[in-house]
């Protein structure tokens, strides 16, 4: 892949095999994020489990403490009177049948999906279509309930969905570079409690192998772990 001058400027500052603490690699990150846009901050991290495992397909949901510093545009999937509730609450949109078809359409103007029990038949049916997209309403993850309003304002709180990969790492943003570097030390620690509680009986040896954190357009910085307080 080719990479852009800038980036190779800020790599050459980061030390590939150098393990730091929370806060030095938050400073760090904070200091490389030299693009011209507010640069989103990602964690990745690697975990010690077989994904291709039911039991230990990892997924959930954390409400990180100072949000992710974006507006979650919010499509409830809902009859009457949630749908009403749900935007009262605050929701961007709420409905049924036009908001599936607009979906089925390619309609891509949302960022989270909620959905009451009674419609996830017909939500069902468009699994394809919001599966790869991160889209699909979960119970595990709070986005199939009843309580719409309260799973809305949860949401647009700063409460955020993670699911394991095929590769056995757990992605994310946790805030963005201008935030304070306190903000981004207490979403990354509230992040990881939360990916450390899911951790599986089955699963056998070290849990967490590694931790990285990255601005958008910049290089990766490592955690050390036994700093990390896991």
């Amino acid at each position: 892949m080719k990479q852009s001058k800038r980036f190779r400027a800020v790599q050459k500052e980061v030390d590939a095999k150098k393990l730091f603490s929370v806060k030095d690699a938050v400073a760090l990150v904070k200091k490389l994020a030299t693009a011209k846009f507010s640069e989103s901050v990602d964690i990745a991290i690697r975990l010690g489990i077989d994904p291709k495992k039911a039991d230990q397909a990892i997924r959930g949901s954390v409400t990180l403490p100072h949000g992710i510093g974006k507006a979650v545009r919010v499509l409830v999937l809902a009859k009457s009177p949630k749908d009403s509730e749900a935007l009262s609450a605050g929701a961007d949109f709420a409905g049924l049948q036009e908001y599936i078809e607009k979906l089925q359409s390619g309609w891509s103007e949302i960022d989270v999906i909620i959905a009451t029990p009674d419609v996830m038949i017909e939500v069902g049916k468009i699994g394809k279509i919001l599966g790869p997209r991160g889209l699909m309403p979960n119970p595990k993850s709070g986005t199939v309930t009843n309580d719409v309003a309260k799973a809305v304002q949860e949401v647009k709180a700063g409460k955020i969905e993670f699911r394991v990969d095929k590769a056995g790492v757990v992605h994310s943003i946790i805030g963005k570079a201008n935030f304070d570097e306190q903000k981004l030390v207490e979403n990354i620690s509230a992040f990881l409690a939360t990916v450390v509680r899911l951790r599986p009986s089955t699963a056998k040896g070290q849990y967490v192998r590694s931790i990285t954190i990255s601005s958008t357009m910049g290089p990766g910085v490592h955690i050390d772990l036994s700093v990390a307080q896991l």
